[in-house]
């Protein structure tokens, strides 16, 4: 993950009304690292309209929908970190949410090293309680 993931890309103690805001801060982040278009962002909450990226452990993983490839520059990820946590419905709570933007393929290589991070509950509990962004860039392995 050396090259998708900055320090530039992370937001610690982040704070939303709901999902919606929560993925529109993952996407603007996303556009201004330089990894995605402004475009992508709305492609995002078009995802998210169909079908939840909520992935468990508190995780959420919006991403755009199939044919947003054509808005991706580089590919790349923001990490949004939400101490109190956003609903993202049916009960569950995103206290993590990273956005991601996959060129070439490299979508589910992305999705897959987060997963293997993030399988761990605590890893994702120990991004939630991040004091720095290096805490952030350790558990995801960069």
């Amino acid at each position: 993950m050396n090259s998708i993931l900055h320090a530039d890309s992370i937001l610690l103690g982040a704070a939303f009304s709901d999902k919606f805001d929560a993925i529109r801060k993952a996407g603007d982040v996303l556009v201004a690292s330089g990894y995605v278009s402004e475009k992508y962002v709305e492609l995002m909450v078009k995802r998210e309209a169909l079908t939840s990226t909520y992935m468990g452990n508190h995780l959420a993983i919006p991403h755009g929908v199939d044919g947003s490839e054509s808005e991706i520059i580089h590919s790349g990820i923001s990490v949004i970190q939400i101490p109190e946590g956003v609903s993202y419905g049916d009960g569950t709570t995103a206290y993590v949410v990273i956005g991601i933007a996959g060129k070439d393929g490299s979508h589910l290589d992305i999705l897959n090293q987060i997963a293997i991070a993030c399988m761990e509950e605590e890893n994702v509990e120990i991004i939630r309680r991040a004091t720095n962004k290096q805490q952030v860039l350790e558990v995801l392995g960069v």
